[in-house]
């Protein structure tokens, strides 16, 4: 994928409003899809849309918690995003599109140094 094209992918992303509110509020934590359904006043079909849209381009990270009072497994969705530059140099725009490590790549980073 050139510059170019994550350029125009983040950029169509990042214009829509509930991917961007889908963004800041997993950043502060992970949240759950009918968490985000009721904090982006939006469908369900409407975050699961916008979620695999992030998800396609790693800036959301999906996790799986045990909800110890059904006993069933939930996801839980955390943003990766950090820091999206765009800088134009020369006739040519460059992208850097910089994102937090997931928390199961930490652990593995973890258990491999041991």
């Amino acid at each position: 994928m050139t510059d170019e094209d994550v350029l125009e992918d983040v950029a169509a992303l990042l214009e829509d409003d509930c991917a961007r509110t889908i963004l800041a509020a997993t950043s502060t934590r992970p949240m759950t899809a009918k968490e985000l359904t009721d904090h982006c006043d939006v469908s369900g079909p409407t975050i699961y849309r916008r979620i695999e849209d992030l998800d396609e381009l790693d800036l959301i990270e999906v996790r799986t918690r045990l909800d110890t009072e059904s006993g069933h497994h939930e996801k839980l969705y955390a943003a990766t995003l950090s820091e999206v530059s765009v800088t134009l140099r020369e006739g040519a725009f460059e992208v850097s599109v910089d994102r937090r490590e997931p928390i199961a790549d930490r652990f593995t980073r973890l258990v491999e140094g041991m």
